[in-house]
C-alpha cells in the first residue's frame, strides 16, 4: 500500500521573496502568512514568505524562497536564457478584468499569446509567466 501524500505548498525561487508574495497575496485575495529575514551576512532581500489559501478554498500555500543565484526568467523560452520551470494557471471567470487586476497588482502581459481567446499568459514582478485561464 502507498502512503498517503498531500501536496503542502509550490516553492518559487525569486530575489525579492517577501515582495513577490505580497504580489501573489493581492494578486489572489489570499492571505500573507509568515515570513523570516535575512539571516546575518545575507543580503537583506533574503529570507522566504508564505501565502495561503483564505480559510474555505482547498489548495496548496505558495511558499517564496531566495536564491542566491536567481536568474530572471525569460519567456518564451530562449537559447541561453534562464528558462521558466514552472508556472500557474489561474482559473478565473472574466479575463478581461482580470487582466486588468493583474496589471494593477504589478504584472506585465506577456508579449507572446499562444492562446490569447483561451488564456492570458502574464508576467510576474520577478518574470515569472502565470497563465490566466477562462474557468
Amino acid at each position: 500500500m502507498n502512503p498517503r501524500i498531500g501536496l503542502g505548498a509550490l516553492t518559487i525561487t525569486a530575489e525579492h521573496p517577501r515582495e513577490l508574495a505580497r504580489f501573489y497575496a493581492k494578486l489572489l485575495g489570499w492571505n500573507y502568512r509568515r515570513d523570516e529575514q535575512a539571516r546575518p551576512g545575507e543580503p537583506p532581500n533574503a529570507g522566504w514568505a508564505l501565502v495561503c489559501p483564505p480559510t474555505g478554498v482547498t489548495g496548496p500555500a505558495l511558499n517564496f524562497d531566495y536564491d542566491p543565484g536567481f536568474r530572471r526568467p525569460v519567456w518564451p523560452t530562449t537559447p541561453g536564457e534562464q528558462n521558466p520551470t514552472i508556472h500557474l494557471d489561474l482559473g478565473v471567470d472574466d479575463l478581461d478584468a482580470t487582466i486588468n487586476w493583474a496589471t494593477e497588482c504589478g504584472a506585465t502581459v506577456a508579449d507572446l499569446q499562444p492562446r490569447p481567446n483561451e488564456h492570458r499568459v502574464m508576467i510576474d514582478p520577478e518574470g515569472h509567466p502565470f497563465c490566466l485561464c477562462r474557468s
